[in-house]
């Protein structure tokens, strides 16, 4: 994975002290990014504008079929963390297994957590940001761009 802007949550901490070394801004989000599509492009750049570096949390599909349903995600991990880092403004992306990014958090300790506005201020990752010393930074909701939206459409256009 060297070279690559996948890494593993080891590599990721190790990078974090360097950044930390080097005064960077560290902002972490995370989601499952399944169907990547312009409302996610969005909030992946409004998280990039609050920091120097924006490291983020992608869902495994072991913890999208719990978490979301069972016949999601639609495009496998592998596909789903190279087009999120494919974005210039991605800097790192990893995978994680856990429903929540608390324990990722912990680890990575990022200056900025960017989170969806509709987990609101009070998110399961507020007490892990701020004990680290991190804000939350609550992003901006397009409700007319989701994925579910997405397949519903699909679904019933070719159900007709």
């Amino acid at each position: 994975m060297s070279g690559s802007k996948i890494k593993s949550l080891d590599e990721l901490i190790e990078i974090r002290e360097k950044l930390r070394e080097e005064k960077k801004t560290v902002v972490t989000t995370n989601g499952s990014f399944d169907i990547l599509h312009a409302g996610h492009v969005r909030s992946l750049r409004e998280s990039k504008s609050q920091g120097d570096v924006l490291i983020v949390g992608i869902n495994s599909d072991k913890s999208v079929k719990v978490y979301k349903s069972p016949d999601r995600p639609i495009v496998p991990e592998e596909q789903r963390a190279e087009m999120v880092a494919a974005l210039q403004c991605v800097d790192y992306v990893f995978m994680f297994n856990e429903l929540n990014p608390i324990a990722f958090i912990e680890k990575i300790r990022p200056d900025v957590h960017a989170n969806g506005a509709d987990y609101g201020e009070n998110c399961v990752e507020k007490e892990a940001v701020l004990k680290n010393g991190g804000r939350l930074h609550l992003l901006k909701k397009y409700d007319e761009i989701s994925t579910s939206g997405i397949i519903k459409k699909i679904l019933t256009t070719y159900k007709q």
